[in-house]
């Protein structure tokens, strides 16, 4: 068996982020829903992108972020997802491995364009999204590098990549290497939506599969289709692995089995932006694990990181996220790998 070079390989949606701030007027000018995400195709891309105001552009998708976020804390990262050759695609692989992690995917030379995502965002730190995908619907099984897969300790992998089909078979693909190499499982619901397209898959894999699961109050409750979050969390401890509940303002539970932990959200002095919170989370908690540490300090930390991300614009830490997480790793008694 290959010799574990890496940490974490991420596994999603290669997308630049395109950040702006706007009004609410300019939302309802344009249509849109405040704090939706919706799909939009090429056309719509040029036209909103020729409207918004001053914006800047970085690497982004949420399994990305997720690996920028774990490189800023000193691990070991790679990400693999699919861009074109173009002005864009060259945006995030400059931008991606300028984050320290590693990026080797093949740039295509044809087809659609890197995917981008216009994400706006109000004075009251609301996020609006418009994402045209691009290229990433294109990401297949020859996209997955076995040897990268066999030299992680943990995959992640977001959930919104079950919506194509050739991507959501890459990811099966990921999961069964990884399976067959002892490296563990970690996946990101990312969206309720998606959950209920695929729910009796991702119910197959919560319950055969995934090592590490993700999920905020609304996804985990469409996973599990009940009506109250007790509900879901009753049935998330029957589940085989870790689940990492995220609820906002409410903080966070995780639960392996029987045991469960209740954590307070980390004070926020001003939320300025919600774009990567999630994928930040998984950061700070899946760093934990590589640590070695409780699942209450894994989720003390991801909350950590989940606060330094939502207090500025942009889903990149502006804070050295090992320096916050100093003291829990001391109180743990760990020593930072």
């Amino acid at each position: 068996m290959p010799e574990k070079s890496l940490d974490v390989l991420s596994i999603g949606n290669a997308i630049v982020d395109v950040l702006a701030r706007t009004t609410d007027a300019f939302l309802e000018a344009e249509g849109m829903d405040k704090d939706s995400m919706i799909l939009i195709d090429a056309t719509r891309a040029e036209e909103l992108y020729g409207r918004m105001g001053p914006a800047h552009e970085v690497s982004g998708g949420s399994a990305a972020n997720t690996a920028a976020g774990l490189a800023n804390l000193g691990a070991r990262t790679a990400f693999i997802g699919r861009v074109r050759n173009d002005q864009l695609g060259q945006v995030f692989a400059h931008d991606i491995r300028a984050q320290g992690v590693r990026f080797d995917s093949r740039m295509t030379e044809d087809g659609p364009p890197t995917a981008r995502s216009f994400i706006l965002v109000t004075p009251d730190g609301h996020r609006t999204m418009n994402t045209y995908l691009g290229a990433c619907v294109e990401l297949s099984v020859d996209d997955i590098d076995a040897g990268l897969v066999q030299s992680a300790g943990y995959i992640h992998i977001e959930g919104y990549l079950f919506d194509p089909p050739s991507a959501r078979e890459a990811c099966l693909k990921a999961m069964e290497i990884a399976k067959k190499a002892g490296v563990k499982v970690s996946v990101s619901l990312a969206d309720s939506f998606c959950v209920e397209r695929h729910l009796d898959l991702f119910e197959e894999l919560a319950r055969t599969t995934i090592d590490v699961l993700f999920a905020n109050e609304a996804e985990i409750k469409a996973l599990y289709r009940v009506e109250s979050f007790d509900a879901a969390l009753q049935t998330a401890k029957s589940r085989r692995g870790v689940s990492a509940l995220t609820r906002s303002a409410k903080g966070s539970v995780t639960v392996e089995g029987d045991d469960v932990h209740v954590i307070d959200a980390a004070p926020v002095v001003q939320v300025a932006d919600t774009t990567g919170a999630g994928d930040l989370y998984a950061s700070g908690f899946l760093f934990g694990l590589l640590n070695g540490v409780d699942l209450a300090s894994c989720a003390r930390m991801a909350g950590l990181a989940a606060a330094e991300v939502i207090s500025h614009l942009g889903a990149r830490p502006e804070t050295d996220l090992k320096t916050l997480m100093a003291p829990i790793l001391a109180e743990a008694g760990t020593e930072v790998v």
